[in-house]
């Protein structure tokens, strides 16, 4: 029996790949100095919850085929120190799913933005054409136990992120992938604390296009000139298949798209989503799937988690919830509200949250993201700031790396919630973007906010 060990195995997808493995037959084992849920009642209920919180060396043993190290661990980790004494096989989370994938097709979904609702439309296609397929990605998706799945089936499709894959492994998550068919969505700097400036940001999307191998197909957005000049530069030895906005109309606030002769009304809207769905198409063409059945599959998806989520709407106001954190993400996220709802007054806000949108000097990337907002406001939690020992915003410079001088500016919870409670949500729609809670924002009271439920 294969014998692995996860090294912080309370991570979020870390925990989810032990699980799989553990269905999968393997003996699972694993450590952390911290699990929260759900990652504690997931890995409780599948019997493999460490039995102690803490590190303890004692349970690296020579018979293990694998150890598994997450981005939580540290070099100087004393089971990470006993691995490498014994001399055994040491894994980033992304090295290893490689490793169970050697024979599979892989399909990897990378790019700044757009990845886990790609990645979630392929998977909702294969699963409704009955097609046996492996995958991992960043979210929950309605009609799928969990977000990792490792299975003797032929395809595996995953989310590619170019966060570094450990903290003994700096290189990007998706180097280690290795796609026979990859996807770019567009390239848009992120992470600063990790890549400093856009050039070296720029560059791991380039390495990653000239590690594909000879022949293999490349989808890019054709649309986002960064990429597909870096496609021109570094893809010449790929099969490169360019996407761009589909054939579509709205009417009525529903979507309906066209692939040649075919259509179908969806669930979703916004042209970062349709953009998504064709990339999503020419991945599940090359898998074999017709744009027929594409279509007919595609219109019951309902979107990611917090991806454009539905919180509460009636006849007059509707209420979303986005993950949107980066500028990129922001702006999408904004202009696909506004398109869809063209007649209504749209209320936008924007929690700064990570360590990127948290830093003074990047804040300027997000220069006119919010403009298609009729009132905008951006929420931050101090508590975040002193996390992460970063220094103290200034609402004035916030409105003025916005471009907007009207822009709110809160960072008390209470705050915010009278600010939203105060507002007329007649012909108004309301729209939230964070990759954080709001300091612990109640969502399941802002039904609350729809004009008659007062």
């Amino acid at each position: 029996m294969t014998k692995v060990h996860f090294i912080a195995i309370g991570g979020s997808v870390m925990h989810q790949l032990a699980i799989a493995l553990k269905h999968k037959g393997y003996a699972v084992t694993g450590s952390d100095d911290e699990i929260f849920e759900p990652a504690l009642s997931n890995l409780q209920q599948a019997g493999i919850l460490p039995a102690a919180i803490g590190w303890d060396p004692d349970r690296i043993t020579p018979d293990l085929d694998a150890v598994i190290l997450g981005m939580h661990a540290r070099e100087d980790n004393p089971e990470l120190i006993r691995a490498r004494a014994l001399q055994l096989k040491i894994y980033s989370f992304p090295e290893y799913i490689y490793q169970e994938s050697r024979d599979k097709v892989r399909v990897a979904v990378g790019g700044s933005h757009g990845k886990t609702t790609t990645t979630a439309m392929i998977m909702h296609v294969l699963q409704q054409c009955g097609q046996e397929f492996d995958y991992l990605v960043g979210a929950r998706l309605e009609g799928f136990a969990q977000s990792v799945n490792i299975t003797s089936a032929p395809v595996i499709v995953c989310e590619a992120d170019e966060y570094p894959a450990s903290a003994i492994e700096r290189k990007p998550k998706f180097h280690f992938l290795h796609p026979q068919i990859a996807v770019l969505t567009g390239i848009a700097w992120d992470h600063i604390n990790v890549f400093p400036t856009y050039d070296i940001y720029k560059e791991q999307f380039a390495i990653f296009i000239r590690q594909m191998a000879a022949g293999h197909v490349l989808i890019y957005n054709s649309t986002d000139p960064e990429l597909a000049g870096l496609v021109e530069q570094e893809g010449q030895h790929l099969k490169r298949i360019p996407y761009q906005m589909p054939v579509h109309e709205i009417h009525n606030g529903i979507t309906r798209i066209h692939f040649g002769d075919a259509a179908t009304d969806l669930a979703v809207f916004g042209g970062h989503n349709l953009l998504n769905m064709h990339a999503a198409r020419l991945v599940c063409n090359e898998l074999g799937i017709s744009d027929v059945k594409f279509l007919t599959a595609i219109a019951t998806f309902k979107g990611a988690a917090k991806r454009l989520e539905l919180v509460a709407s009636n006849a007059h106001c509707v209420i979303y919830r986005d993950f949107a954190h980066a500028p990129s993400k922001v702006k999408a996220t904004m202009e696909a509200a506004r398109q869809q709802y063209p007649d209504r007054k749209l209320i936008a806000v924007l929690e700064l949250h990570t360590y990127s949108s948290l830093n003074a000097d990047f804040l300027e990337q997000y220069q006119g993201t919010m403009d298609p907002a009729d009132m905008a406001a951006v929420f931050y939690s101090k508590h975040a700031l002193e996390i992460k020992r970063m220094p103290d915003l200034a609402p004035g410079l916030i409105a003025q790396r916005f471009g907007r001088e009207d822009l709110l500016v809160f960072h008390e919870r209470e705050k915010l919630e009278a600010f939203l409670a105060a507002q007329s949500y007649q012909d108004t729609n309301l729209l939230l973007m964070s990759s954080g809670t709001y300091d612990g924002l109640d969502f399941g009271k802002l039904e609350q906010l729809l004009p008659g439920q007062q």
